[in-house]
């Protein structure tokens, strides 16, 4: 018998992107309405590199969620090729950076500043593993010599098995894995390796991009792959394995911007983020692992407790709205205009 509710710890979005000034106020909301701490990436217009702009975005994010005062926005830096190891250091142990997160150069949004060569930061990483600070990597290289569905499968092979083989007690986050060869490659490392996996990835392939015409609002980095990669996702997702866990990269742009000549990249998941995730795991006939993946395994690999709240879906059919917010910057969320089976009770 198929089932109508499923009540489970409120969970974490262990990757977000969330803007800044004006667009801040008007997706911060969706995040805090369903979760109850979420990863905050630094890559704003001006990279968040220093324990003062991290406290100074968090305080904008607690006043965009002020109608959610239970909503804990976690802060990460952004590594660049000279950021300072006690920057990292200080921020950690004053509880205002969770973790550091690192952009190969010009791999995505505002990742201009990112890091050039990963040699470059070694004595960070060092320091960084010495102090438990784990680090989470967008796990693409940018040679374009590199054809841009191999990215992901390039970088495990020349810099993240290097890596982690020159500092097997770092923890590391491999930031929304898109292939088979991320999910087997960290299944099959010790437990301070872990993964997030967004609901896109787990719903769609590259041919629901391309096929039929380009559709920009499925456009995001790391690309959509084939579709064995999508299934290896699923079986990831609800395996209960610990290390895989929801970490949405919800990424607005302004309906403009991704509906251009050259459309940004980025997919806005967050308004009905867990509606979309639970129906994967529906699908799957796996609710009974739709939990761990969404509200345990990423607070045990974090090392933070799990949430007091609960949160409750039922299977109450809803639509998604052709778009949310205000002109010049309404974005077109995920599944725009479709339907949905669940829902987040609110009685």
């Amino acid at each position: 018998m198929a089932m109508e509710s499923l009540t489970i710890t409120q969970p974490d979005d262990w990757h977000v992107h969330l803007r800044d000034d004006e667009m801040l106020k008007q997706v911060a909301q969706y995040t805090a309405r369903q979760f109850g701490r979420a990863i905050i990436m630094p890559n704003l217009k001006v990279p968040v590199t220093t324990t003062a702009m991290a406290a100074a975005y968090q305080a904008r994010i607690l006043q965009a969620t002020s109608d959610y005062p239970g909503f804990k926005p976690l802060m990460t830096a952004y590594l660049t090729d000279t950021i300072d190891p006690q920057e990292l250091q200080t921020g950690h142990s004053e509880g205002i950076f969770t973790a550091a997160k690192l952009y190969p150069a010009n791999a995505t949004t505002n990742s201009a500043a990112g890091v050039s060569n990963i040699k470059l930061i070694y004595p960070v990483l060092e320091a960084m593993q010495s102090i438990g600070m784990p680090l989470l990597v967008h796990g693409e290289v940018v040679s374009p010599d590199v054809d841009i569905f191999d990215r992901e499968a390039v970088f495990i092979e020349t810099i993240l098995q290097p890596l982690i083989k020159d500092m097997p007690e770092l923890n590391v986050v491999f930031e929304h894995i898109t292939t088979k060869d991320a999910a087997d490659f960290v299944e099959a490392q010790a437990d301070n390796i872990g993964a997030t996996i967004t609901v896109h990835h787990l719903q769609i392939n590259r041919s629901d991009m391309l096929v039929g015409g380009i559709k920009p609002h499925l456009y995001c980095l790391p690309v959509a792959k084939r579709e064995e990669h999508r299934l290896a996702l699923r079986k990831a997702a609800i395996s209960g394995n610990k290390k895989f866990f929801l970490g949405t990269d919800t990424a607005p742009h302004a309906i403009g911007d991704k509906e251009s000549a050259c459309g940004c990249a980025g997919i806005f998941s967050a308004p009905h983020a867990l509606e979309n995730y639970v129906q994967v795991f529906d699908e799957e006939n796996s609710l009974d692992q739709f939990e761990k993946f969404a509200a345990l395994n990423g607070p045990a690999f974090y090392g933070l407790p799990i949430n007091d709240k609960k949160v409750r879906l039922v299977k109450k059919p809803q639509q998604v709205p052709a778009s949310i917010g205000h002109p010049p910057l309404a974005v077109s969320p995920y599944k725009a205009g479709e339907m949905l089976d669940w829902r987040i009770s609110t009685d």
